[in-house]
């Protein structure tokens, strides 16, 4: 795709109020955010394909006056599980964010010479007094929901891909499973977002072109020459008692399986940003991190990028697919998944993030999430396997992780 013409210009001024990004986002924009604190967007000033995404956003001219990571030109994607599949970035006509340290912007991309853009903190007050997309209609009254695979057939996938890891092919594969929701009306997108962040409040919400979602774990952030990651492998989960989950928990910290899946993890992911950096290092234990539904072992990483610092695409294509959603070695396990798997991920356990001109960004990996088409959603959950993993206890895993978007959707 060519870069946007006629010019356009991106206008950042500081916003004096929290807004609530959901609103912003509404059912068809944009949304990378955590505790309130991300982005979201609407409108679609550019699309970019993804290899030349950053060349472009850097062609847009820029008129900032906060002059903050995440200021002027912003893109999402959401970039497929298969390295090297087809891809765009969108930037939105307006972007919404909010730091950590509580500052607020609001940034408009727009034609150059054209007053719609003007006052980006009038073009958010007009947006969220203005009438919903749409008249709301009556949501669906009635769901189905079927598996594109029979369980017991999955499960036999699983004890194949075991036995190929006892037998030396590999260390571990990541093998995922689909399940498809289907409505008698349009499932409102909004909604379910709404739900997902009551629920999930500590995880990244996202929504990139009808692909959104609620995930934990955080793939790679960069901010200047600052890089953080947060990867999760090993999973356990809760009953919604104190005592039994505390019982789990301490079982998957004590359990071998899980920590040996884990550091293979971690191993990747600090092989992988240490290629990059002067330095990067890692928390010698790992923590438990306690969702709604299920709990994960989870490590944080930090490092120092070495000058001049890598973009955030240039750490994501280091670290996709991790271990955690692919397997290891990387190479072996994606032949593993296309013999054993019998799915299409799509974007499922790719990455899901926002990036700006200067090569700053933060990417979650896409799980927990949906990809929506009017009255049909299609969910895919998966698990990491090693050569002792149990296919009914990993097949009991994904209807857990499932549970995460079915719990979100399919309500009246």
């Amino acid at each position: 795709m060519n870069g946007p013409s006629p010019a356009l210009v991106a206008r950042t001024r500081r916003l004096d109020r929290d807004v609530d990004p959901l609103a912003v986002a509404g059912a068809r924009g944009f949304l990378f955010s955590r505790n309130r604190i991300g982005f979201a967007g609407r409108g679609e000033a550019v699309r970019f394909d993804r290899s030349a995404s950053l060349e472009g956003i850097r062609s847009i001219v820029v008129d900032d006056e906060v002059r903050h990571p995440g200021t002027g030109p912003v893109g999402f994607t959401a970039l497929p599980f298969l390295p090297g599949a087809d891809s765009d970035v969108v930037v939105p006509e307006l972007v919404v964010g909010r730091d950590a340290d509580g500052t607020r912007w609001a940034t408009t991309v727009t034609p150059e010479g054209a007053d719609s853009g003007d006052d980006p903190v009038r073009s958010v007050d007009e947006l969220l007094e203005r009438p919903t997309d749409d008249p709301r209609p009556a949501g669906p009254g009635a769901f189905t929901v079927s598996s594109s695979r029979p369980p017991e057939d999955w499960t036999d996938a699983v004890a194949d891909a075991t036995a190929r890891i006892r037998a030396g092919e590999l260390d571990k594969v990541v093998l995922a499973r689909e399940v498809v929701v289907t409505a008698d009306a349009p499932i409102p997108v909004d909604t379910v977002m709404a739900r997902l962040a009551a629920t999930y409040p500590d995880c990244f919400l996202y929504m990139v072109d009808g692909f959104c979602g609620a995930s934990p774990e955080l793939l790679v952030g960069r901010s200047g020459d600052v890089v953080r990651a947060q990867p999760m492998a090993g999973t356990a989960p809760r009953r919604g008692d104190p005592t039994a989950d505390s019982r789990l928990a301490a079982n998957l910290l004590a359990s071998t399986t899980y920590r040996h899946e884990h550091q293979v993890t971690i191993d990747a992911v600090h092989d992988g940003l240490l290629a990059f950096s002067s330095y990067v290092d890692y928390e010698p234990e790992p923590s438990v991190v306690a969702l709604a539904n299920v709990q994960h072992l989870a490590t944080n990483v930090e490092g120092r990028l070495s000058h001049p610092p890598a973009s955030i695409l240039e750490l994501v294509d280091a670290l996709h697919p991790t271990p955690a959603v692919c397997g290891r070695p990387r190479d072996a396990a994606l032949a593993v998944i296309e013999a054993l798997e019998g799915l299409d991920r799509g974007r499922y356990a790719g990455a899901v993030g926002w990036m700006d001109a200067e090569g700053n960004g933060q990417f979650a990996v896409a799980i927990r999430g949906a990809s929506f088409d009017g009255a049909v959603a299609r969910v895919i959950a998966g698990n990491g396997l090693v050569g002792d993993s149990d296919p009914m206890t990993e097949l009991a895993e994904t209807r857990a992780k499932l549970q995460a978007m079915l719990g979100a959707i399919v309500r009246p």
